[in-house]
């Protein structure tokens, strides 16, 4: 079989149902708008997940993806701080972020994750490569946190897309 396949089959058999359904809860029990974030691939996914949970559960939801936006707060603050600006800006104490790294060590995630923690908002993980990841040590203080275990992007950007349309 596909070495690239044969993980992923790996990984899928990996993801815990309960947390799934702990997962599908937080979002659907959200009161207010879901942000969505992460870079590259992972940002592709936010913006995806984040138009269908607006269009299919009903749920307001927005990434950070707009090109223009994107660009503007990266100039102003600074590309590791342009995420948790937007955060600032469009989160609130009723808003669930979701933050998705697959290194689990974006520096600009992480500051999301910081400035989650310090706000009490409510936050949810999704992050692989190597399971003492900086994004990691959020995850006491998380909602709930994702791992995956392989060092494949496409494996981990795989999952972390199952994860989040599994509950639609």
């Amino acid at each position: 079989m596909n070495i690239f396949l044969n993980n992923l089959k790996i990984q899928l058999s990996n993801i815990d149902v309960s947390k799934l359904e702990t997962f599908k809860k937080l979002v659907l029990n959200s009161k207010g708008t879901i942000l969505i974030l992460g870079n590259g691939g992972s940002n592709a996914i936010a913006s995806h997940i984040a138009e269908d949970y607006t269009k299919v559960l009903k749920k307001p939801a927005i990434s950070f993806s707009d090109a223009a936006r994107l660009t503007c707060y990266s100039n102003d603050y600074g590309y590791e701080n342009a995420f948790k600006e937007f955060l600032k800006e469009f989160s609130d104490k009723h808003s669930l972020i979701i933050l998705i790294s697959s290194s689990g060590n974006s520096t600009n995630i992480l500051k999301c994750a910081e400035y989650c923690k310090d706000n009490n908002i409510k936050f949810v993980i999704l992050s692989g490569f190597n399971k003492e990841n900086k994004l990691q040590t959020f995850s006491k203080e998380s909602e709930l946190n994702f791992w995956v275990d392989s060092t494949d992007y496409g494996v981990v950007e795989c999952i972390h897309e199952i994860i989040l349309h599994s509950i639609i």
